[in-house]
């Protein structure tokens, strides 16, 4: 069988769960309604949205950042860098952390760390204090998203609704985390976006202490848990394919705005814009696409792979304006798309899947910000671009090559 079908990708079904993690809440019923189930998925979308937002500030206000910090827009790309290496190591060891520990208390207290780490670069003097700041954000976004599938499954026994909502806050941060804060840093200043995302993380998590009931850990949750789900080759596997399709997207996406300046300065926020609204369909283009995991997830990748080519080639306003759409459709189907493949390559210890997936997108975020610096300083943003189609290509091959098995043989 080369494709899985809708039920493969429901972890949560009592047909395919496992006596080790099934939920502590009960799916939905009528006491929890579909409408219910929407608005607490929606909800976690929203702090998602907020956290991710905040992430990728830096490269809408990265010339401004970068001259006030005084120092060069490749060494101020290292703000995502250090960012994705705290997510990078708190995803896979936060469970363990914290194995009984309600969900919901831990996702709040996580949202606060954000909001501090905000005000802290709002008002840091200098780039190594920024650093540290955001290194309080990697934490919170790294626990929050690890947490945000398996609370939502559980709350509401709808993982195909979860993961769509919570990839739709991810997408909905390309809007705010880049072409509005590059409009809005140009005119309140690049720290007052940082104070205004704070607000928004702070609204978020009024919304999710009113809306989300107590959450108690998975049976399992923790070391043991990971170790198993480690022990899945495929998965393992997979992983590292996911690590490959993310840095290619982000060895370039710190510096979109520099490669759009480099055709056009006078169309920046316009296609900044017009990559996000790509991001919103690639979202729902993710979910459609989940009916086929296998052939799914390595749409967004060749689709990625050529846009990028198109942005380091083109000196065509209208070729990148859709080459940029494109790129934003790509890559915004492969986080939707990955956590519910690899919910079916795992699909008894889904918290830890889910941590992995993470961890291999905040270390490519990490890598790629960081590779991508240096090509951007030494050889402008075409090289980065050039960079992440290559990798694209092959994060599109190790995509096809691995089969996802139905859940129930």
């Amino acid at each position: 069988m080369t494709t899985s079908r809708p039920e493969v990708l429901d972890p949560a079904s009592p047909a395919h769960r496992p006596a080790e993690t099934a939920p502590a809440s009960a799916p939905p019923g009528p006491s929890r309604s579909r409408r219910s189930s929407v608005v607490i998925a929606l909800a976690l979308s929203a702090g998602t949205a907020a956290l991710v937002g905040a992430e990728f500030i830096p490269a809408g206000v990265l010339p401004a950042m970068a001259a006030d910090l005084g120092v060069s827009e490749g060494r101020a790309g290292l703000t995502v860098a250090a960012t994705a290496l705290a997510g990078a190591i708190t995803a896979p060891t936060i469970a363990t952390v914290l194995p009984r520990a309600d969900r919901r208390t831990v996702m709040l207290s996580l949202l606060g760390l954000a909001i501090l780490s905000n005000l802290l670069v709002m008002v840091a003097p200098s780039l190594p204090i920024v650093l540290g700041a955001r290194i309080l954000l990697g934490a919170a976004i790294a626990g929050f998203w690890s947490f945000a599938f398996g609370v939502g499954v559980q709350v509401t026994g709808r993982p195909a609704l979860v993961s769509t909502t919570v990839a739709l806050g991810t997408s909905t941060a390309t809007i705010v985390g880049v072409p509005l804060s590059s409009v809005l840093g140009d005119l309140i200043g690049w720290r007052a976006v940082f104070a205004l995302i704070s607000a928004l993380t702070l609204g978020s998590g009024v919304l999710l202490w009113r809306l989300l009931p107590p959450v108690p850990a998975q049976p399992g949750a923790g070391l043991a848990m990971m170790r198993a789900a480690l022990g899945n080759r495929r998965l393992v596997a997979g992983v590292l394919v996911i690590g490959v399709a993310a840095f290619a997207n982000f060895a370039a996406y710190p510096y979109i705005r520099l490669a759009i300046e480099a055709v056009q300065v006078q169309a920046v926020a316009a296609l900044l814009l017009a990559w996000g609204l790509g991001g919103l369909v690639g979202n729902l283009a993710g979910g459609w696409a989940a009916r086929w995991i296998r052939w799914g997830v390595v749409a967004g990748p060749m689709i990625l792979l050529a846009a990028l080519l198109a942005v380091a080639t083109t000196s065509s306003v209208v070729v990148l304006g859709l080459a940029v759409i494109a790129w934003g459709l790509g890559f915004n189907m492969v986080p939707v798309t990955t956590q519910l493949w690899v919910s079916a390559l795992e699909p008894r210890r889904v918290e830890s899947a889910i941590a992995l997936q993470v961890t291999a997108f905040q270390i490519a975020i990490m890598l790629g910000s960081v590779v991508g610096g240096v090509l951007v300083d030494q050889r402008g943003p075409a090289a980065a671009m050039a960079l992440g189609a290559g990798s694209a290509a092959l994060a599109a091959v190790g995509f096809a090559a691995i089969r996802v098995r139905p859940a129930a043989s």
